[in-house]
């Protein structure tokens, strides 16, 4: 990701997942917090980044 758009359609991928409550991108790191009603599967939000048009790198 390298701009605010880039942000906006992560965010954006990611908030339409059912119980979603808030999406957090930090540009600078690449760092992507989920807060949401229950546990989501960390696999549908990597979809979602996916879909998004980015990678997703674990640590």
């Amino acid at each position: 990701m390298t701009c605010g758009h880039c942000v906006s359609s992560v965010k954006e991928e990611i908030g339409g997942l059912p119980g979603v409550t808030g999406v957090d991108v930090d540009l600078a790191g690449g760092l992507v917090t989920v807060r949401s009603e229950d546990p989501i599967d960390a696999a549908r939000i990597a979809a979602a980044v996916e879909e998004a048009g980015y990678d997703v790198v674990t640590s």
